[in-house]
């Protein structure tokens, strides 16, 4: 049996779970009732048991004559994030993840993981960050607080959110302060680092680890501040069944002179000081395990590499635009910027 402060046998008393939910008391105040085999028998909070009592069962009696036998569960190795955001929006709070058999496989607190994502993620973080020296001489461009909190741990943050457990650090440049900053858990994450013996470009390094068949995980920058919807990039991802998907922030081209159309020698008119829209690479993807388990070893890659040869070989690539918040901590103005911004949304939460 797992054990978790939520979990109570079905042979305890209606007393034993009042003590228990009070146990509770600042959290999701509902138990789960499991026979021997561990197996959820149903649900049961304070309110279940006030009207059990005006029904007349007694404080001694067992918890199966007041809980909940019609309760929310995921079921299974396949978790439908879509699901999980239908019964967040209904309220529930405390979601129980079930083995095939029915026994309790995990509990979610739905207050703090917004989502359950199956997937694992990677955060490369080997640059040598060499347009913010001297803040990079000693410290790897990740490890720059904002704030008062590393880049990295703002995104690790993020991806815990939204249950990802499985993070990898791939490090190069200064990788001992990286690996002595993950001794500690971040949002309750044991966070892995590995190393590149040599530079393997923007996305090789995923080639250093072993992904699980069937799968996809998601790669980012770590040098990212962003507000983006991981879980609406993973219902796009999976509702698209894509093998790439690219989030992508919207770049605007201003030219400010006025621009010739033409046929041949002749000019057929003029667009004076036009804007262009495009969708811009933001440094973040999902991508099936599948193509991830094809790269070099022996040889770097870099991200749009693997972009283009998975639609050279009719893969589908598919793009997901980000609303929201998204900075590339690139220069000292960058900085500056995340800075700013991250104190002024600090100051609204006050």
């Amino acid at each position: 049996m797992i054990e978790d402060k939520h979990i109570i046998s079905h042979k305890a008393t209606i007393f034993d779970a009042l003590s228990k939910i009070n146990s509770l008391s600042g959290g999701v105040m509902t138990l789960l009732v499991v026979n021997d085999e561990n197996k959820l028998q149903g649900t049961l909070t304070d309110g279940d048991i006030r009207r059990a009592i005006l029904n007349g069962t007694g404080t001694a009696d067992c918890v199966t004559a007041a809980m909940n036998r019609n309760f929310n569960a995921l079921q299974g190795d396949d978790i439908d994030v879509a699901q999980v955001r239908e019964y967040r929006r209904k309220g529930i709070t405390l979601l129980p993840h079930l083995n095939c058999d029915g026994t309790i496989k995990s509990v979610h607190d739905l207050r703090h993981t917004r989502s359950i994502l199956p997937l694992d993620a990677i955060l490369m973080a080997g640059g040598k960050g060499e347009r913010l020296r001297p803040m990079t001489l000693t410290t790897p461009k990740p490890l720059l607080e904002i704030c008062g909190k590393a880049i990295i741990d703002y995104n690790v943050e993020a991806l815990a959110a939204v249950g990802i457990e499985n993070i990898t650090v791939a490090t190069r440049y200064l990788a001992e302060k990286l690996y002595k900053h993950f001794e500690t858990p971040v949002a309750g994450v044991q966070v892995r680092c590995i190393t590149e013996d040599a530079p393997m470009g923007t996305i090789g390094a995923a080639s250093l680890i072993k992904h699980k068949k069937g799968g996809n995980t998601l790669i980012m920058n770590s040098d990212l501040l962003t507000s983006i919807s991981f879980e609406d990039m993973y219902i796009k991802h999976i509702s698209e069944q894509a093998d790439i998907t690219i989030a992508a922030i919207p770049y605007t081209v201003s030219v400010p002179f006025a621009i010739l159309t033409t046929d041949g020698n002749a000019v057929t008119g003029l667009e004076e000081k036009p804007t262009y829209s495009y969708y811009a690479n933001a440094g973040i993807y999902i991508i099936s395990n599948h193509l991830l388990s094809q790269l070099p070893t022996d040889s770097p890659t870099d991200a749009t590499t693997l972009i283009e040869n998975a639609i050279r070989d009719n893969y589908k690539v598919v793009y997901y635009p980000i609303n929201g918040t998204w900075i590339d901590i690139g220069a000292p103005a960058d900085f500056a910027h995340a800075q700013e911004l991250m104190r002024h949304l600090k100051n609204l939460s006050v």
